[in-house]
């Protein structure tokens, strides 16, 4: 598994290509933000597996990466609006820690279709980053006990890892307590 913390055109000459190199060409919204913002990151990509029933899961295991450290993008529905929430693919989203963490009384899970045409990503592919339309986000804060964290990099099979301080800093992230 190749990493990339710099451009493929900043890497030396008789470096061999890796995946991330290959990723270049595969740009996604998340990707370009990350660039424009100049936010060192290293991308993951695995082969996606149609079957498996968990995205984040199957990141995790493809990547061999702790699944504490891998992060999941749901779109919920907060008292009539959409909010991002970031929690551990390995646990579930308080909807109602939620709620509160955005001054809110009520929370649920968005409509797929809604969610994936206010993003631009496909479900499975949701990023916290470079959304169609930004959107209120609450990152879990099990995020900060992570050095670094990873969470989709805009397509089924491409994991971004990055600081959570810097996922904080990108999508003004508010953090609390929002996963069980």
């Amino acid at each position: 598994m190749c990493a990339s913390v710099v451009r493929p055109r900043d890497r030396r000459r008789g470096d061999p290509p890796c995946e991330a190199d290959r990723l270049s060409s595969k740009a996604t919204p998340a990707t370009k933000a990350l660039e424009r913002a100049k936010v060192p990151v290293k991308t993951h990509a695995y082969a996606h597996d149609r079957r498996h029933e968990s995205y984040g899961l199957e990141a995790a295991e493809a990547l061999g990466l702790d699944p504490a450290t891998v992060f999941k993008t749901l779109v919920a529905d907060v008292d009539g609006g959409l909010t991002v929430a970031i929690v551990p693919v390995e646990l579930q989203l308080d909807l109602k820690a939620l709620a509160q963490a955005v001054d809110a009384k009520k929370a649920q899970l968005a409509d797929v279709k809604q969610a994936e045409r206010t993003t631009g990503y496909v479900a499975g592919g949701i990023s916290p980053l470079g959304q169609k339309k930004a959107l209120p986000t609450v990152l879990d804060a099990s995020a900060l006990e992570h050095p670094a964290i990873h969470v989709s990099g805009g397509r089924r099979g491409l994991e971004i890892e990055l600081a959570p301080a810097d996922l904080r800093r990108l999508t003004n992230a508010t953090i609390a307590p929002i996963a069980r």
